[in-house]
């Protein structure tokens, strides 16, 4: 899309939120979140979930004195309407150090993974189907030939009854009823 004399350019807008608004909550303190809510990686773009509305937000003013949470909206983007969360500019307080946050991490990690089942308990079988399974597991392929061969005979039986003529006068009108497989032969040129 170019740029017309119709439009003005925009305007350059400030890269952070420099609100001087802080919000009448009591401060949040990083000690109290769960370490795996905080995200210190990068510092000066340390992100945190909102105890409100539970999105992922930034926290504005790392080289300032005063810290607070980015306003935010509290619902899903396009789809709720568009309400500011209540803790929007909350104040921040760090009373952990990078540090301590990243040992507390690595200790909530190895809990949770100390919390979760190894073992894949199967599902208990009924009687019938354990049955099948133990009998299917006990054949052999000599058994199972021999299976096969004692079917075969009433199998050809269900084949000369299918290809039998049936008994009484043949249909008057239409066309003769094929008796012999057709094979179709790709057209000579």
């Amino acid at each position: 899309m170019s740029i017309t004399a119709a439009m003005p350019p925009a305007k350059e807008r400030p890269r952070r939120p420099r609100t001087k608004r802080v919000s009448s909550l009591p401060a949040i303190k990083l000690s109290q979140l769960l370490p795996s809510h905080i995200d210190l990686r990068t510092p000066l773009k340390a992100v945190l979930v909102c105890e409100d509305c539970g999105t992922w937000v930034s926290i504005t003013g790392m080289q300032s004195k005063v810290q607070k949470l980015v306003p935010h909206h509290a619902g899903k983007a396009y789809v709720d309407a568009a309400r500011r969360c209540r803790s929007s500019n909350r104040r921040v307080e760090f009373d952990m150090t990078i540090p301590e946050w990243r040992l507390a991490l690595t200790d909530a990690v190895k809990e949770a993974s100390s919390r979760q089942s190894t073992a894949v308990l199967p599902k208990a079988f009924s009687p019938q189907t354990d049955r099948t399974l133990r009998a299917r597991a006990e054949r052999t392929p000599a058994g199972r030939l021999a299976d096969w061969n004692a079917v075969l005979p009433r199998v050809a039986d269900a084949d000369k009854n299918r290809r039998a003529i049936p008994a009484g006068d043949a249909p008057t009108e239409g066309p003769a009823v094929p008796l012999d497989t057709l094979h179709p032969q790709p057209p000579t040129r």
